[in-house]
């Protein structure tokens, strides 16, 4: 065998497909955008300035995007399921509801230490973006009443009707945002969530206002 075909069949290997090469620009220029929008916010966020930080020129946005709006509409469900995915994995083989929940709130956390534009994108995405406000929030009740439904069925979560369940998880989205906005926001470089700011949350979730039963 010569030595030409020896080399080929690996360069072939790592040669991609047009097909990826389109969605890793894809993912590029939102990746930008995402950055931008957790510096200037939506309104100070062109297109120009898209291209630019992700390094490509500005034609090459409309090869993605009809126009500006476009890629407003698709950041949010995109930054979202990247939020979701890095909280999915970190709950994976909880005993329980409460494991869930306190394994989802710290990985929360740490999400936004790690994507600190996050909330930004979320809370501006109410006027900028309605659309896709309104998807993210449909998606993650669903997902997470679901969760409160299996816990229900299970037994660990007693004395709840569904539509009871449902206004506590938006009660806990409410925590979250407030704790962000209380412990992390407005820090030079997001810090991680203390301790304790945690464990009173999750005694919160497990005991509520009344505190734990005594023995």
């Amino acid at each position: 065998m010569s030595k030409a075909s020896t080399v080929t069949p690996s360069r072939r290997k790592e040669r991609k497909t047009l097909a990826e090469k389109a969605d890793e620009k894809r993912r590029g220029l939102l990746r930008a955008a995402a950055q931008l929008v957790g510096e200037f916010g939506y309104a100070g966020t062109s297109i120009s300035r898209i291209a630019e930080r992700a390094g490509f020129a500005q034609g090459t946005f409309y090869l993605y995007f009809e126009d500006r709006q476009d890629l407003f509409d698709q950041l949010l469900p995109t930054v979202g399921a990247g939020m979701l995915d890095y909280v999915t994995k970190a709950v994976r083989g909880s005993k329980d509801i409460f494991e869930v929940e306190e394994r989802g709130f710290r990985a929360f956390f740490s999400y936004l230490v790690e994507n600190p534009e996050f909330f930004r994108i979320l809370h501006e995405a109410d006027v900028a973006a309605p659309k896709a406000f309104e998807i993210h929030f449909d998606l993650l009740a669903r997902r997470y009443l679901s969760a409160m439904k299996r816990a229900l069925e299970r037994g660990q979560i007693k004395d709840y009707t569904l539509p009871e369940l449902e206004v506590v998880v938006y009660m806990l989205f409410a925590a979250r945002d407030y704790i962000y906005l209380k412990f992390m926001r407005g820090a030079t470089a997001p810090q991680p969530l203390p301790d304790w700011v945690v464990s009173t949350y999750l005694r919160f979730i497990r005991y509520g206002l009344a505190g734990e039963p005594k023995s």
